[in-house]
């Protein structure tokens, strides 16, 4: 236990030092807070349309604007935070659940099974991420369900090379002989010896990889493919605003910089939390 502690306590202090990390978690932070605050701080209701104040301008009444039908943008972009977020987690759960499993298997077994497992995943890689998250919505249909289970397909093979990459070196480490020869059972390895010590780069790659899941979810929505209306989602916004980008601005520009803060955010403090795991980076 205090061992734990001091760890925890040393990653903490690294973080601390990295200005670039506290900046990506004060975003994420921002970002969580409203999101878990959205039905008592949204001044409007995000989906109530009002004809008459179509594409009014930012304004004390509406520090947004609205949109082409009316609707407050501040209280869509608030309430779009939490779709945005919950894609985000769900897409590496996803991952997480499917990748990791046949990471360990894979790097692990070797043979037939590495081999089978191995050219799946060369086959899913031969698409561009975005491009086989776009084909499987297609396929399966649109909506929130659809559009997590497709971008978390997507995103299976670059944990399973991940996972498996570190099996590899991790197996043939001097514990992990010495536990086969104690005649421990090889899934007990794999759990006690195997997956403790993968941990850390799976938790910064799903760290980035939140920030991917939120790209791709807006890049669906924004073809019409994504969280389908009226949902407030900011990928569908930035969609619907494009057709407004020279009379009324605002309708496309807070959703996409709603986009870029978010990806922004959890790209900054993966790359801070990698360099405050990593045991070679020093205070």
């Amino acid at each position: 236990m205090e061992k734990s502690q001091g760890q925890l306590s040393l990653i903490w202090r690294k973080l601390k030092r990295n200005r670039i990390a506290l900046c990506g978690g004060g975003i994420l932070l921002g970002f969580a807070i409203v999101a878990v605050l959205a039905p008592w701080i949204v001044p409007y209701n995000p989906i109530k349309q009002d004809l008459r104040f179509s594409l009014d301008k930012p304004s004390a009444k509406n520090l947004l604007g609205r949109d082409e039908l009316g609707r407050d943008i501040l209280s869509r972009l608030i309430y779009g935070t939490r779709i945005s977020i919950s894609i985000a987690i769900s897409v590496v759960l996803v991952g997480l659940l499917i990748g990791i499993p046949l990471g360990l298997v894979s790097g692990f077994w070797g043979g037939k099974i590495d081999f089978i497992i191995q050219r799946l995943t060369d086959t899913m890689l031969a698409f561009p991420g975005f491009l086989l998250a776009l084909a499987l919505v297609s396929v399966i249909g649109v909506g929130f369900k659809n559009v997590v289970v497709s971008i978390g397909i997507s995103s299976v093979p670059m944990y399973i090379r991940l996972v498996r990459g570190c099996v590899l070196s991790i197996r043939e480490q001097a514990y992990v002989e010495a536990a086969r020869a104690l005649g421990t059972r090889n899934l007990v390895i794999l759990y006690r010896h195997i997956l403790a010590n993968v941990m850390v780069p799976i938790i910064v790659q799903s760290t980035l990889g939140m920030g991917t899941a939120i790209l791709f979810a807006a890049g669906l929505g924004f073809l019409g493919l994504g969280v389908q209306p009226p949902t407030p989602e900011w990928g569908a916004m930035l969609g619907t605003g494009r057709s407004y980008i020279f009379a009324s601005p605002h309708v496309a520009t807070f959703p996409g910089v709603a986009i870029f803060l978010a990806v922004l955010g959890f790209n900054l403090f993966g790359d801070g939390l990698r360099d405050a795991l990593d045991p070679r980076f020093k205070l």
